[in-house]
């Protein structure tokens, strides 16, 4: 099955693939490899999903962040790819940014949230290294930020 045919087989509805904010592109293409900037997490609505995991939001509401960091991360990557996702060889690696407190320690929980949409879609080819990261702060507040890099054929 293709990608694209997973995509609504699993009923998603990608976001827009949003342009960079800073002094920075969003996607990069070296050699086979495609680099996707990070991507916070923003609601179906389009509204930044802020706060801290473990104060402001639980692991849950964490994962459906992330989860949603992927949605974004899949938007990059098929513009990247002039909406053909059958370039993708495989997904690489994420790394997971999780705005949490200081006790909080499931961010493993939380980035499964990227990584398990990322699998959905893409299958054995969605397997992927990783980092799971805590941090004090992400930019504007957002709860959760994750980066990726694809292997095209």
């Amino acid at each position: 099955m293709s990608f694209e045919n997973k995509i609504k087989e699993l009923n998603i509805k990608l976001p827009k693939a949003a342009d960079p904010v800073g002094s920075y592109v969003a996607t990069k293409i070296i050699g086979n490899l495609l680099f996707i900037s990070g991507q916070i997490s923003i609601n179906e609505n389009g509204e930044l999903i802020k706060g801290k995991v473990g104060k402001d939001l639980d692991t849950e509401a964490g994962y459906n962040a992330a989860k949603r960091c992927a949605l974004s991360i899949v938007a990059q990557v098929k513009k990247a790819c002039n909406d053909d996702l059958s370039k993708i060889r495989t997904c690489v690696k994420l790394t997971g940014f999780v705005n949490s407190t200081d006790d909080f320690t499931d961010q493993p929980k939380v980035i499964n949230g990227a990584s398990d949409l990322i699998a959905s879609i893409f299958g054995d080819a969605g397997m992927h290294t990783r980092a799971a990261v805590s941090t004090n702060s992400l930019p504007l507040g957002v709860s959760v930020e994750v980066d990726a890099i694809f292997e095209l054929k």
